[in-house]
């Protein structure tokens, strides 16, 4: 049990952050009108991360909008969801 509550604390924290993320952006989106001009927001702050490599650790990681950590791709373990995901579920 003592190995278990902490991998299941953090797997929670996480699904929490991305309801979170996913609720902000709708959220962003019903304020400001066109959820759309969100959508290409997120796509230019996504295909600039790709341009512009981002000198970040994982101690800061948490705090960009865009994962700095192209070498990390296991989405269980991102803190974030994909970009690709929250512009799709912006789409709808």
């Amino acid at each position: 049990m003592m190995i278990v509550a902490p991998i299941a604390a953090m797997l929670i924290q996480m699904a929490i952050s991305r309801s979170r993320e996913y609720g902000a952006d709708a959220g962003g989106a019903q304020l400001h009108g066109n959820p759309m001009d969100l959508a290409n927001a997120l796509r230019k702050l996504h295909s600039g991360s790709q341009a512009i490599p981002m000198h970040a650790t994982p101690a800061t990681s948490h705090m960009m909008i865009v994962n700095p950590l192209s070498g990390f791709d296991d989405e269980a373990f991102q803190h974030a969801p994909p970009m690709e995901e929250r512009i799709a579920r912006l789409q709808l």
